[in-house]
C-alpha cells in the first residue's frame, strides 16, 4: 500500500444529493484507492455501495465497489489506478443512488409506522435499488397485516413529510431509546457523534444512510409478501414503485 490513508471526509452524511466532487488520492492498495473526501457511499447498514467513475488528467476508471475500513473509504476501480497525490473528479451513478435513497426512506417509513402502531423493533434489513426487506420481532403477524401496512405506509409517503438530518453527541443519542430501533445497538463504540434522520412527525432514528428530502419523493410501495423467519422474527418484503419526482436537486 502506498502512503498512509487518512480519515475520509464522507460528503454523503451531510448532503445525499452531491453527485460529483473533487478529491485527492491519499493512498493506493492494488486496485483500490482512498480519497481525502468522497460522495460514494460504502456498503453499510444494509445499504449497498454506490457505483460511478473517477476521472483525472490522463485517465478514468469505473468505481465498482466501496468499503469502509475504520475511518477510511476504499474505492475499488476497474481499469487504470491513479497515483497517490492525483487530483480526481468523482461522479456517482445517480440513477442507482437515487433509487437507493428512495428505497431507504421507504424502509424508514415502514419502520416508523410499525413502531408507532405496534412498538416492535427491527431485527434485520437489506436493500437493493427499488426492492428491500425488513425483519421485525413479531410473533405472529396480526391478522390482515400485509394489506393494512401497505395502505398505512403509502398514506405516509403521500403526506410528503419533510426529512431532516442532524448530529447528536453519542451519550445524548444513546439516552433516547426511540432513536435506536434495532434489537441490537449497531453503532460502533468509535462513533462519538451520531447522525439522526428525522421523518418529521413520523420517525426519528440513528442512521448513517442516504435519504431523499421528503417522503413524497419516494413514490409508492407494494408489500410483496411477508415471511416467517422463525419464532419472533417476521420478514416484510417491499418494492418501490413510481417516483414522486424531485430527484434532480442538489449536487
Amino acid at each position: 500500500m502506498q502512503n498512509r490513508a487518512v480519515a475520509t471526509d464522507q460528503l454523503f452524511l451531510r448532503d445525499a444529493y452531491e453527485r460529483a466532487f473533487d478529491a485527492e488520492v491519499v493512498a493506493v492498495d492494488g486496485d483500490r484507492v482512498a480519497l481525502d473526501r468522497t460522495a460514494f457511499y460504502p456498503t453499510s447498514g444494509g445499504q449497498p455501495h454506490d457505483t460511478g467513475e473517477l476521472r483525472w488528467d490522463g485517465g478514468q476508471a469505473e468505481v465498482t465497489d466501496v468499503r469502509k475500513e475504520g475511518d477510511v473509504l476504499w474505492h475499488t476501480l476497474a481499469g487504470v489506478v491513479p497515483a497517490v497525490g492525483s487530483r480526481v473528479t468523482g461522479e456517482l451513478d445517480w440513477e442507482r443512488r437515487h433509487r437507493l435513497m428512495r428505497t431507504h426512506t421507504a424502509l424508514h417509513v415502514l419502520c416508523g409506522v410499525i413502531w408507532n402502531d405496534h412498538g416492535v423493533v427491527v431485527t434485520g434489513a437489506n436493500m437493493e435499488p427499488l426492492s428491500a426487506r425488513m425483519d421485525f420481532e413479531f410473533d405472529p403477524l396480526p391478522e390482515g397485516f400485509k394489506e393494512r401496512i401497505e395502505q398505512r405506509v403509502n398514506a405516509e409517503l403521500a403526506a410528503d413529510r419533510p426529512i431532516e438530518v442532524s448530529f447528536l453527541p453519542r451519550a445524548e443519542a444513546l439516552a433516547d431509546d426511540a432513536l435506536i430501533r434495532t434489537k441490537v445497538n449497531l453503532i460502533p463504540e468509535s462513533v462519538q457523534e451520531v447522525r439522526v434522520v428525522d421523518i418529521v412527525g413520523l420517525d426519528k432514528q440513528a442512521d448513517g444512510g442516504t435519504h431523499v428530502r421528503s417522503t413524497g419523493e419516494v413514490g409508492r410501495i407494494r408489500v410483496v409478501k411477508t415471511e416467517s423467519k422463525g419464532k419472533g422474527n417476521k420478514r416484510i418484503r417491499i418494492e418501490v414503485l413510481d417516483s414522486g419526482g424531485g430527484g434532480a436537486g442538489g449536487g
